[in-house]
């Protein structure tokens, strides 16, 4: 491909990029993330939101003088992005994994396919509050439709983190109606949640199951043959076949769901568990019995914290 071929520099491809995907999944956009993220000057970050909004996306974001920042204009429209919000979990993950030093950085990939899943679908509305209501530590009041019974409540929250699992959101968050802490995924609010002046009365340091700490121990399900089972220790990196893992106990049974792993209840064809649990963790299942208990039902958790609460 010649140089012109292409209709925007790579570089500036990539900053417009964030600009859309700061603006529409969080609902405000400085100069500062674009400095932050490509080690440029404020008034370059400046001269491209503006290049952007004359160029690409007129009307697109609006100054809000009370917020200093750019919001999402009523007439919205992603132009360089789908406007999905596992972009938002890619940005995210992308400055996870180049935020270590590195000495030499030599990404010659060769040709390859990234397998996109079908994701739970949830609204920039409802993730601009759940983002606001956890930073700034304050209540937020939401419709939620529960799987369990599928009647929609109105409930007052108060979130602590927010959590992604193989591109599905979910929030950490205290709720008045249950009196626990649980996770909500978020693509199961309807209508717009409203973040309230009221400050959070309750805080992740209150949080028992996310703070606790437990070693789950993984090897391969003991039905397969010997040479089956040091295959499977040899996909997963195992040390004389066993992988331990440390999660938090209000994730843990996630964990294991991810890993095809239900305990007490295997698959009958061990060539589809292919993995078990090895140690008894009551405290994990004391939280499962408790979840399938709940009629406000928070549906499967999560594995992954993406990014925590107020230091988004």
């Amino acid at each position: 491909m010649k140089k012109t071929d292409w209709p925007i520099r790579w570089d500036l491809l990539l900053r417009y990029r964030l600009i859309e995907i700061v603006a529409l999944w969080e609902g405000r956009l400085t100069t500062n993330h674009i400095c932050h993220n490509f080690g440029i000057g404020r008034q370059q970050a400046s001269k491209d939101i503006n290049t952007y909004l004359r160029a690409l996306a007129p009307g697109n974001l609006e100054y809000d003088r009370h917020l200093k920042g750019y919001i999402p204009s009523d007439s919205f429209r992603p132009v360089v992005t789908r406007g999905e919000p596992d972009e938002y979990v890619d940005m995210l993950a992308t400055q996870d994994s180049l935020s270590s030093t590195f000495e030499t950085l030599d990404i010659g990939l060769p040709s390859s396919t990234l397998l996109q899943g079908p994701t739970r679908k949830v609204r920039p509305a409802v993730m601009r509050a759940a983002v606001a209501a956890t930073r700034q530590n304050r209540q937020l009041k939401a419709e939620y439709v529960s799987l369990g019974d599928g009647i929609t409540r109105q409930l007052a929250l108060e979130s602590h983190s927010l959590i992604c699992s193989d591109r599905c959101w979910y929030l950490r968050a205290w709720c008045y109606n249950t009196g626990r802490f649980r996770n909500y995924p978020l693509s199961r609010f309807r209508g717009t949640p409203v973040v309230s002046p009221h400050r959070s009365r309750h805080n992740q340091n209150q949080d028992e199951e996310w703070n606790r700490v437990i070693r789950l121990t993984v090897v391969p399900d003991q039905r397969l043959s010997p040479s089956q089972r040091a295959v499977i220790a040899q996909d997963y990196g195992m040390k004389d076949q066993r992988m331990e893992l440390t999660t938090r106990a209000a994730l843990a049974s996630h964990v294991l769901t991810r890993l095809g792993i239900r305990p007490g209840n295997p698959d009958p064809d061990p060539l589809i568990q292919q993995l078990e649990l090895a140690n008894s963790v009551p405290a994990m299942q004391a939280s499962c019995n408790r979840q399938n208990r709940a009629t406000v039902a928070g549906g499967p958790g999560v594995t992954q914290q993406i990014s925590a609460s107020r230091s988004l």
